[in-house]
């Protein structure tokens, strides 16, 4: 009996050795190819960065390294709580960040911090100050000049001196000066800037102020195109001309190919809008910040380098970004899976989209 005892025992404790050896081979193996990475994202006020890029960051973070996690907080357009979102995920030990700062200069002492504290940050879709470690964008300048060659096609005969109104992103983002530089080296010359403005927070309410004041000073039909720096600025816009009763609207433009705007450009109100392929970024973000967790260098990655104010020659992948007229919805939106023809396609939009040659047979 005591034989036969024992011999329990000792198959009991080998269970319990083995068990334990597969645990610890296990949380080896993933304290090697897993980690934290820290995401963070300025707004909820641009539909994208909730419906388009966090998904597309978390589906390609799961893929290339399963045992990765994603520790995500949105800014809500408050520098300060950014910051402190920041100091908190660098406190419980992420290994790298992804921030698209909601201020680049205010987020300066952050990334500072995380330097110090061996966090490598990549700084996605617009450049923030401090010691970056990557970067991945669109080109600003082409977005901009994309803006300015389809607004002058719009205009027509009016490109030759018209009135145009410069509706400006937020002033603290780099991207809008990016934007609005492209756009004025196309425009320059051809058309009479009648107002300019800058756009606090990219906010549609801003914008549509702004745009009320503009009609006041210039006279809504003194008004031959608008120079809208993103799609939250062009619905504001374009809210005030119709609050304004406009009887034809002004060509518009756009960026980031909201699906409200898609649904503009359908409807006639918004000539253009530009389409950053969001999975290109979050995919080329997701790959640097894998390659930084793991010690890899970048340059394998980056296809450039650039200099902010603070720091030279920061890796880089800068994409290609992509005029959408109404004409350019089928080959790119629907092409890429954006967008399917039922989502842009809504019952009151159903004989727009027809006469478009949006279709679920064609789309689908």
């Amino acid at each position: 009996m005591r034989t036969r005892t024992w011999h329990v025992v000792a198959v009991l404790v080998a269970g319990v050795m083995t068990t334990s050896l597969a645990a610890c081979e296990e949380e080896e193996e993933t304290g090697k190819d897993g980690f934290t990475v820290g995401l963070l994202l300025p707004s909820r006020t641009v539909p994208r960065w909730e419906r388009s890029d966090r998904p597309l960051i978390e589906r390609r973070l799961k893929q290339l390294c399963p045992h990765c996690t994603l520790e995500y907080a949105n800014a809500q357009d408050d520098a300060m709580r950014q910051r402190q979102q920041m100091s908190s995920m660098i406190t419980k030990g992420v290994r790298v960040l992804v921030l698209d700062a909601t201020d680049t200069r205010a987020l300066r002492s952050s990334i500072q911090e995380a330097h110090e504290a061996g966090v490598p940050v990549v700084a996605y879709d617009r450049l923030a100050e401090g010691p970056i470690s990557g970067y991945v964008s669109f080109d600003g300048a082409q977005v901009g000049r994309l803006q300015g060659e389809a607004l002058l096609k719009a205009m027509g005969d009016k490109a030759n001196g018209g009135n145009v109104v410069m509706m400006n992103g937020d002033p603290s983002s780099p991207n809008a000066g990016w934007f609005r530089g492209g756009a004025l080296s196309v425009v320059s010359g051809k058309v009479k800037i009648g107002r300019s403005y800058d756009t606090q927070g990219w906010s549609t309410d801003s914008a549509h102020a702004n745009m009320s004041a503009a009609m006041a000073a210039l006279g809504p039909d003194r008004i031959d195109g608008v120079l809208a720096a993103n799609d939250t600025i062009a619905a504001g816009v374009i809210s005030a001309l119709k609050s304004a009763r406009v009887r034809e609207l002004p060509p518009v433009t756009g960026q980031d190919a909201d699906l409200d705007a898609v649904q503009r450009i359908v409807r006639g109100e918004q000539y253009m809008t530009v389409y950053k392929p969001f999975k290109a970024e979050a995919e080329a973000a997701v790959t640097m910040a894998v390659a930084l967790g793991r010690g890899e260098d970048l340059r394998e990655i980056a296809t450039t380098t650039t200099n902010s104010p603070t720091t030279r020659n920061i890796p880089s992948v800068l994409l290609t970004p992509r005029a959408v007229t109404v004409d350019k919805i089928k080959p790119t939106l629907l092409k890429d899976g954006v967008y399917s023809v039922d989502q842009i396609c809504t019952a009151e939009l159903r004989a727009a989209c027809e006469r478009s040659g949006l279709t679920r047979s064609e789309g689908e």
